[in-house]
């Protein structure tokens, strides 16, 4: 958010956070308040992370020109997204749904290479601008798909960001509804000429299956690990399990881990709970006294600097 940087300097990052979102599937869960959500990231910086992906894609209600005062006055490296969610996230006549393929290569190449809209309209508008002035980038593409289902407006969007990353060179992270479709995801962006190692799969672990995990890590995908948590869906243990055995099995150069908080209810800093911090204060303990230390840090410190660097050959410029 704050200009180009090697992604070796990040540091420990959580790979897939929100500062800001408003949807109509989270009524009453905005996030919208500046402070409110800077003062949530301080307490992310506090319990040990430096970097973070702020994954709110188009028309869900980000600011990125606010983002980057976070950023600043924090200390925390933010990454945004480009791209856009799940059909779900936008109202039924939303001017993003009517988008073709090109409209959104076309706009989300603009997001990477220009500058993020300061505010998401249908024309784009001005360009936000960080605290010096100069121009905020997105760094990372997002997809997402319903539940074993890939709607028309869904497939445009993977192709779209499939060609945006090819030629800016930055990773797509795929909302992936309860982990399903992964396959079919991977699939969908080969055929649109992207790799399956510059794709991040969020929330794989809502299906805990470390056979299937270990599968897509030999294919060359990350995982995102992002459910911890959610005890209402599993308990951490179960995760952790999980995690282990794809670790054991798998390729553990493809894993990344975030906290997908994403709602006021659970941001300390707006009353709720279990805010950003829980991440780092209380699963990755958990996670290092079963795995090492060390594996903790390539899943936090390695990877997303590998993910999030820009392929060789390509530029955002």
């Amino acid at each position: 958010m704050l200009g180009d940087r090697p992604t070796e300097s990040l540091g420990r990052c959580d790979y897939h956070e929100h500062l800001f979102q408003v949807s109509p599937l989270l009524s009453g869960d905005e996030l919208d308040d500046e402070a409110a959500s800077g003062d949530e990231a301080a307490l992310l910086v506090a319990a040990g992370m430096g970097a973070m992906v702020e994954a709110t894609p188009t028309g869900l209600g980000r600011d990125p020109a606010a983002v980057a005062r976070i950023s600043a006055r924090t200390r925390l490296a933010v990454v945004h997204a480009s791209g856009a969610h799940r059909e779900e996230h936008y109202a039924g006549d939303h001017w993003l749904r009517a988008s073709g393929t090109a409209d959104l290569v076309e706009r989300f190449t603009a997001d990477v290479r220009h500058g993020l809209p300061a505010r998401d309209t249908a024309d784009r508008g001005d360009v936000a601008v960080g605290p010096s002035g100069e121009p905020v980038r997105a760094g990372i593409l997002k997809a997402g798909i319903g539940y074993w289902r890939i709607s028309p407006f869904e497939r445009r969007v993977l192709a779209a960001v499939a060609e945006v990353a090819r030629a800016t060179g930055v990773a797509v992270m795929v909302h992936l509804e309860h982990g399903s479709a992964a396959w079919e995801v991977l699939a969908a962006l080969a055929r649109d000429g992207l790799p399956a190692d510059r794709v991040v799969l969020a929330h794989v672990d809502r299906n805990l299956d470390p056979g299937l995990h270990a599968e897509l890590t030999h294919a060359g995908a990350y995982l995102g690990y992002d459910g911890m948590a959610r005890h209402r869906e599993a308990p951490d243990a179960a995760i952790l399990d999980c995690l282990e055995a794809t670790l054991a099995a798998g390729d553990a150069s493809r894993v990344v881990l975030g906290g997908d908080v994403a709602r006021r209810s659970r941001y300390r800093a707006y009353g709720g709970l279990p805010g950003l911090e829980y991440l780092p204060a209380r699963f990755l303990p958990r996670l290092a006294r079963r795995v090492g230390g060390d594996v903790v840090d390539r899943l936090t410190i390695d990877n997303p600097a590998a993910l999030l660097a820009l392929t060789e050959g390509s530029s955002q410029g």
